[in-house]
């Protein structure tokens, strides 16, 4: 079975999830940051990532999405994941650093902009509908969604078509016919 995204843990301890989230998602707070280190384009905006994110949160977040070329891409995923090319997003998890927040979320979910952009090419699909099932994807990763099993890797992948399908985005992981 394949996947959109592998998935790596830099630095948390994996936490089951207890409950799927919700059909309509609860608003938790989410403070947000994004750094855009990407020339390529278009990238999406603050407000369509904070969109996407809040749609797949179940509990309030301290989230930064880093928008990278492919020199960072490959980088990071060489130093975390020991695998020497650019991936299309990485979930980095940590434990909040505030005692008072424990059940508030905090990571980082880095895009490699130009590798998103050509898997979105060859899969013909519409750019910012992948921008926002990657975003899904890894924001699940930070609630402690897997898929290294396949009871996982189904309970993930039907949590996605759900949250993209609630936005009126398709289900990703339809064949789709080539344009023209």
């Amino acid at each position: 079975m394949w996947f959109a995204t592998p998935w790596f843990n830099a630095s948390s301890t994996l936490m089951k999830p207890s409950t799927p989230p919700m059909a309509e998602p609860h608003r938790f707070h989410l403070d947000l940051t994004v750094q855009r280190a990407s020339r390529s384009s278009p990238l999406p905006s603050e407000r369509q990532i904070r969109r996407w994110l809040r749609h797949a949160l179940r509990r309030s977040a301290v989230i930064t999405v880093r928008l990278v070329d492919r020199p960072e891409g490959r980088s990071l995923n060489q130093a975390f994941r020991h695998k020497d090319y650019p991936t299309n997003v990485l979930t980095f998890s940590y434990p909040d650093e505030n005692p008072r927040a424990s059940a508030r979320l905090h990571g980082d979910l880095v895009l490699c902009a130009p590798v998103v952009k050509a898997e979105a090419r060859q899969q013909h699909k519409p750019l910012l509908d992948h921008y926002a099932h990657l975003l899904i994807h890894g924001t699940l990763h930070l609630q402690g969604y897997d898929h290294e099993n396949e009871r996982e890797a189904a309970l993930m992948e039907t949590l996605e078509i759900d949250l993209l399908t609630q936005l009126s985005i398709p289900n990703p992981y339809l064949d789709r016919p080539a344009h023209g």
